[in-house]
């Protein structure tokens, strides 16, 4: 069972975290580039703020974003916003998806996120926690996948491993963890892959934040992974 509401505490958490980080640079880090191509780390606050509020229209029964370009230009917009700005909106966009989560409701219901992907409304505040710490991570800020809990760790395992399950464009394969774990993801069929490595190097590479060169490929080659 998900627990949404120990999950909007883990947000909480992990919110505060990336303020007190980000609270550390100066206006002018805040435009040096972070690790997701193309974007600065005013692109990275923008985005998660933005989103903040796009997970409260989803919550609301509403559409996630207006379009994929409405989206797109908003975080443009934001993003060359100074850093007392940023942290701002972050903030406050952070409490009105704390307020949201707080109104009682029917957490088992489904919702629509983005592109018609659907889901319990139970998963939402996971969602969000994952987007708070993997963006974390790409403000390059001295935050690593190694710093990340462990239980956070395995379950954005659980659900990405989730995600590719099933993909035709992705062989079918065994996630083997370096505590003996395995977990089935890709195509249909009998795996032949078993890739293996820590669980940070696993996380990154299945989030497509690290290229797998730290992972150990037993009946072929690593392959890549579809964009998420």
């Amino acid at each position: 069972m998900i627990d949404h509401a120990h999950d909007l505490e883990s947000v909480r958490g992990a919110t505060e975290r990336l303020l007190t980080a980000a609270a550390a640079m100066d206006n002018a880090a805040v435009t040096k580039s972070s690790r997701l191509p193309g974007w600065s780390r005013g692109h990275v606050l923008a985005h998660l703020s933005r989103n903040a509020d796009a997970l409260v229209n989803v919550l609301r029964g509403r559409a996630m974003y207006p379009s994929a370009e409405a989206r797109d230009a908003d975080i443009e917009r934001d993003a060359p916003r100074p850093l007392d700005v940023q942290l701002a909106d972050l903030r406050a966009s952070a409490a009105r998806f704390d307020e949201e989560g707080a109104v009682p409701a029917d957490w088992s219901r489904t919702v629509e996120l983005r592109n018609g992907v659907t889901d319990s409304a139970s998963r939402v505040p996971f969602r969000r926690w994952a987007e708070v710490e993997l963006h974390h991570v790409d403000l390059g800020i001295g935050y690593e996948l190694e710093d990340l809990s462990e239980e956070f760790t395995q379950r954005e395992i659980n659900f990405l491993t989730q995600r590719f399950r099933g993909r035709p464009d992705v062989p079918a394969l065994l996630v083997e963890e370096d505590d003996g774990r395995r977990i089935p993801t890709g195509g249909d069929g009998d795996p032949e892959l078993v890739v293996t490595g820590r669980q940070a190097d696993l996380l990154g590479w299945l989030a497509g934040r690290r290229d797998g060169s730290a992972l150990t490929v037993h009946g072929g080659t690593l392959p890549s992974l579809p964009p998420l």
